[in-house]
């Protein structure tokens, strides 16, 4: 994995939280990746007998005692649960790759805003085709950590646009953001499905295109999908990250955990 930073939370009282990949349990050590003992030890100043916050997307959120470091190494003894395990509403975020730092941009806002997995799809205009995945994960873990989420969002290898769609699940509906504004406005069009549908949405995801916008022939394709909702984005032009972060914006506050209470826990 990519290079990890730990962020200082204020309500927990330990000043550092941080992912980690094994089991938690009362009673486990676990050993601190190099970035994250560095950040712990040299930055943060953290020594023996030091709490931190543990978590990683599947037994909640732990207290942890460090036990030893030395040559760059951090060993963390885990004691007490502080959270139950807790999930983000089943909403993807499908975009075409832009530039570096706004792939950066949008994976670490699309994380705090509560996505479950990010995926990049190549159409046919996006100008960015190549996107380093652990970079990627790296941004979302950083960002899991800072928001207090306990789950890390999935990130999901590139694809192509047009296989994406002959392999998709009909039971997850897409919300596509039509630049060319032929859909409709897209918190009418989330206000008028069924109020059942509103309160236990199920699968769902955003699609947002590249700079130059989806091809016509992909809105065609688009157009005969029955899962498909095309949702205009308002009068002006969006970048495709500001439009990504909008629609997600408007998704949850209308259909997801900003209208409905925190996740249940899973």
């Amino acid at each position: 994995m990519g290079k990890t930073s730990v962020k200082t939370d204020g309500r927990t009282g330990t000043g550092i939280r941080l992912f980690v990949e094994d089991d938690l349990a009362a009673g486990h050590q676990i050993a601190l990746s190099r970035p994250q003992s560095h950040y712990a030890t040299n930055v943060m100043r953290r020594g023996i007998g030091d709490v931190v916050s543990l978590f990683n997307g599947r037994d909640g959120e732990w207290t942890g005692r460090i036990q030893s470091t030395g040559r760059g190494r951090c060993d963390v003894i885990v004691e007490e649960l502080t959270g139950a395990q807790q999930g983000a509403p089943d909403l993807w975020l499908l975009f075409a790759p832009v530039k570096r730092a706004g792939i950066d941009f949008i994976a670490a806002k699309a994380t705090e805003l509560g996505v479950s997995a990010i995926w990049p799809v190549m159409t046919r205009h996006t100008a960015v085709t190549r996107v380093n995945l652990e970079r990627l994960r790296a941004n979302v873990i950083e960002a899991s950590e800072q928001c207090r989420r306990r789950d890390v969002p999935r990130v999901i290898a590139p694809s192509t646009l047009g296989d994406i769609l002959a392999d998709w699940d009909p039971g997850r509906r897409i919300l596509l953001c039509d630049e060319t504004g032929a859909g409709l406005p897209i918190a009418g069009m989330l206000n008028g499905l069924d109020k059942n549908e509103s309160a236990n949405p199920g699968p769902w995801a955003v699609i947002v295109g590249p700079e130059g916008g989806f091809a016509e022939t992909e809105l065609d394709a688009f157009a005969k999908l029955p899962f498909v909702y095309s949702a205009a984005m308002g009068p002006r032009i969006l970048r495709a990250d500001t439009a990504a972060l909008a629609a997600l914006t408007c998704w949850q506050a209308l259909m997801g955990d900003w209208g409905h209470g925190p996740p249940k826990g899973g």
